[in-house]
């Protein structure tokens, strides 16, 4: 497998029509591909969640990260565009699910896609990778941390949202959940009840718990990174999208 890639700033449909910035990176060979929306955490559209799009494209899949404060924020830096997300309780989920439907549909209509698309996403944008699953139409979907899918934020919290663990029911595709054991948001006794709903309505899943990881344990620019949960949380990506989204 070659290891060329391109990467580059695009622009595609989102919900209700807008048209939002998104950072798009595939290999340069014919494919066909399987795809992955990445959805960016609370800090926004940032550097580091561009190099994870990056990463998926190193390892063969189609990847995009759509701007999720594009309309708040235009052009605005990473810092600034969070902030001003944050203030008005962050990106609406209605909204969300339709961003992330306009992502995948991009990615559908490469010409080297093979169909699949599956969905991830990191803090914020873990309740969100599954508010997506349980919305949409994929393929697969991957929650990192995600925190608020079962229970509320705490008050004076920027995130202004409910839980969406009694959409489980819907739940579209199978689901890898990667969690630190010392995390407060979720904390374990929330990822229990997740694990608990989804098995009671058969859903596929798969959960992993780190001990001595907390949240964000996969960013490597933040004092929470944790090298061995993060190794081994890829480790386990790559053999989940192998055998979901892989042609």
């Amino acid at each position: 497998m070659s290891d060329q890639m391109i990467a580059e700033t695009v622009e595609i449909t989102g919900s209700g029509g807008d048209a939002i910035e998104a950072y798009f990176a595939r290999p340069t060979g014919e494919g066909p591909y399987g795809s992955v929306v990445v959805i960016h955490h609370m800090p926004g559209y940032d550097e580091p969640t561009k190099e994870i799009v990056r990463k998926f494209a190193y390892h063969g899949y189609q990847a995009i990260c759509p701007n999720l404060y594009s309309r708040e924020a235009p052009g605005a830096a990473p810092d600034d565009a969070a902030a001003t997300a944050r203030a008005q309780g962050g990106v609406p989920d209605e909204r969300l699910v339709g961003d992330v439907k306009g992502a995948a549909e991009f990615l559908k209509s490469q010409p080297a896609s093979n169909g699949k698309v599956g969905v991830i996403g990191y803090c914020s944008g873990g309740r969100q990778s599954f508010l997506s699953a349980v919305s949409l139409d994929l393929d697969a979907a991957v929650v990192c941390y995600g925190a608020f899918i079962v229970g509320t934020p705490p008050e004076g919290f920027p995130l202004k949202v409910k839980p969406v663990v009694d959409l489980a029911p819907n739940l579209s595709c199978p689901v890898l959940g990667l969690f630190g054991e010392e995390d407060q948001y979720p904390t374990k006794e929330e990822v229990a009840q997740l694990d608990q709903e989804l098995t009671k309505h058969s859903k596929e899943h798969e959960f992993h718990i780190y001990p001595g990881a907390g949240h964000a344990f996969f960013a490597v620019d933040r004092p929470s990174y944790r090298p061995e949960a993060a190794m081994d949380g890829w480790a386990k990506i790559w053999e989940f999208y192998g055998k979901y989204l892989a042609s």
